[in-house]
């Protein structure tokens, strides 16, 4: 059980739980997840974690074909400049490895952004805390348990 899927149970919102074997010569954890699981590439996040030039951590959601647009980002939360943080910084910040981090149950809660495309779909998958385990949940459920906002964020 991950933190991930506890404060998906604690909030009592509806999910399943999508387990795969993970390759860990895979180049893309996302991709990887996507290919496995046989889900659209453009319902599955990945969860990156970004730093603003004001040294805060950030969250940022888009689905795994695409790419982190930074300008986008950083122009979202209304800073001068983001980039992608250290991943031994993301790692102590969120509790979770690199390529299992979820967006959920982080150690601490970061400020969340997720791609608007998100908006568009019946559900969205996410790590659930692990690699080879994803979430997947209402759009709105997720917004609501990251206190995410959304933004054109990906290209």
């Amino acid at each position: 059980m991950t933190p991930a899927v506890l404060a998906a149970r604690r909030a009592k919102v509806p999910f399943e739980l999508l387990e795969y074997r993970h390759d860990p010569a895979a180049p893309s954890y996302g991709g990887e997840a996507a290919q496995a699981l046989g889900l659209d590439p453009a319902s599955v996040f990945k969860t990156l974690v970004a730093q603003a030039d004001d040294g805060a951590l950030l969250v940022a959601l888009v689905p795994v074909a695409a790419t982190l647009d930074l300008k986008a980002l950083a122009a979202a939360l209304g800073a001068k400049r983001v980039a992608m943080a250290d991943p031994a910084q993301a790692e102590r910040a969120t509790g979770y490895v690199v390529g299992g981090i979820s967006p959920l149950g982080q150690k601490r809660r970061l400020t969340t952004v997720v791609d608007e495309s998100v908006r568009a779909l019946a559900r969205v998958h996410v790590s659930a805390g692990r690699r080879g385990l994803e979430i997947a949940l209402a759009p709105d459920d997720l917004l609501r348990l990251c206190d995410a906002t959304t933004a054109r964020i990906a290209r």
